[in-house]
């Protein structure tokens, strides 16, 4: 019989602990609708709150348990594996902060900074851990923390993001990290860059002329 390797022991746990992560999503994702639900309501014609979940797949999960394990090998001889035996105990799908994730989708920036002060209000002990870019600008708060009465074991992430930036982030997401060339190509994170500034100027510059015409 094969041996039951690490990849099969985190699989399992992943499964039994799926029906604790939807919960979570569905409870982060419900109090965010319910706290959101005033702002909406104030909403113009032009703009847009979207909320969006979703529960981390299992190969995804692995993979990230793996790339960080990577990032903490302190033994050069054993680059290039996934996983230590060794240290077998320490990999846990516990060990990840997103597995229940919601994203609200604003637009234009300026609700941002609404939705963020109306969410912290009611997740106030949620850790803030913003989405930077390369040169260490915030682009979105982003806090995880624990549903209360939904589990204390899993913890939920949420994020707070410019409509045109969460957008490419979905299709860039795809393209870059899950090919390890392409997001470690010095070129690539260029053009990001250059595509994310070029989104923040154009919301920017709508939300300017609304303004003067207003």
């Amino acid at each position: 019989m094969p041996e039951r390797t690490i990849e099969d022991r985190l699989r399992e746990e992943y499964f039994d602990l799926l029906p604790e992560i939807r919960r979570v999503v569905w409870q982060l994702e419900a109090e965010i609708r319910f706290l959101t639900l005033p702002i909406l309501h104030r909403l113009q014609a032009h703009e847009q709150l979207v909320v969006k979940s979703r529960v981390k797949d299992c190969e995804s999960a692995l993979k990230t348990i793996a790339r960080d394990a990577d990032k903490k090998k302190e033994d050069r001889r054993s680059e290039g594996r996934k996983f230590d035996p060794e240290r077998s105990s320490e990999y846990s799908v516990l060990t990840l902060p997103d597995l229940a994730g919601v994203r609200v989708l604003v637009f234009p920036n300026s609700r941002l900074i609404e939705v963020d002060t109306a969410l912290r209000a009611r997740l106030e002990n949620w850790e803030s851990k913003p989405v930077k870019d390369d040169d260490g600008e915030v682009l979105a708060p982003k806090y995880h923390g624990y549903c209360e009465g939904a589990s204390s074991k899993i913890r939920g992430e949420y994020q707070i993001v410019p409509m045109l930036l969460g957008l490419f982030w979905e299709v860039e997401h795809s393209a870059m990290y899950k090919f390890r060339a392409v997001a470690n190509s010095k070129e690539m994170r260029g053009r990001r860059a250059d595509v994310q500034k070029a989104l923040a100027s154009f919301e920017a510059g709508i939300e300017s002329f609304i303004r003067s015409k207003s």
